[in-house]
């Protein structure tokens, strides 16, 4: 009888995972994508004109001299079992016509927060919420500080208690990595609430 060496069966891939990260103009999607993704990320960057500078009010981020016009797309294996694909939206209202096409089959989203210019994000609060989608607001860090109170900024932006408040430095892979498993521990605690709802 002929032995067959014995061969470990080979190991599942990690789950894919899809995550959005929106938020306004400038407040620091690609940022967050870029110092997180595994691989080198795939950015649509281009140059901001001056008639776009205009219009996207660029004076609290005078560095800035490019903008996503399509998306960023990262990725990040959380371990054994859950690999996150992220896509950064565009920001500007212009661009909105690709939201649908990008949020399709995410589990969650990161909505990124500049208090500088909050009237920026109500547009991705408000898409989140008609489309049912779990999100977490990440309010960035800029230049390490906090703006406003967290109570002040969940009552400007008019989300319930249920989502998640949290403040994060886009520039730092660490604080990406605890905003985005924020936003799977919210989207698990979701859709469990949702099957016991069903039960």
């Amino acid at each position: 009888m002929d032995s067959k060496p014995f061969t470990e069966p080979a190991a599942r891939p990690p789950a894919p995972v899809k995550i959005v990260i929106a938020g306004g103009f400038g407040v620091g999607k690609t940022t967050a994508v870029s110092s997180i993704s595994e691989i080198k990320p795939l950015t649509t960057e281009a140059a901001i004109t001056s008639v776009a500078a205009a219009v996207d009010r660029t004076g609290h981020v005078p560095r800035k001299t490019t903008t996503t016009v399509a998306l960023d797309f990262g990725c990040i294996t959380i371990d054994d079992e859950v690999k996150l694909y992220l896509f950064g939206t565009p920001g500007q209202d212009r661009f909105g016509f690709m939201w649908q096409d990008l949020v399709h089959g995410a589990l969650g989203a990161l909505v990124i927060v500049d208090t500088r210019r909050m009237d920026d994000c109500y547009p991705a609060v408000d898409y989140f919420e008609n489309a049912g989608l779990p999100f977490v607001v990440a309010v960035n860090m800029f230049d390490g500080s906090l703006g406003h109170n967290l109570d002040d900024v969940r009552w400007a932006l008019a989300v319930s208690e249920d989502v998640p408040l949290i403040t994060f430095d886009a520039r730092q892979k660490l604080s990406v990595r605890d905003a985005l498993l924020a936003v799977l521990h919210n989207t698990f605690k979701k859709a469990r609430a949702q099957a016991g709802a069903g039960a």
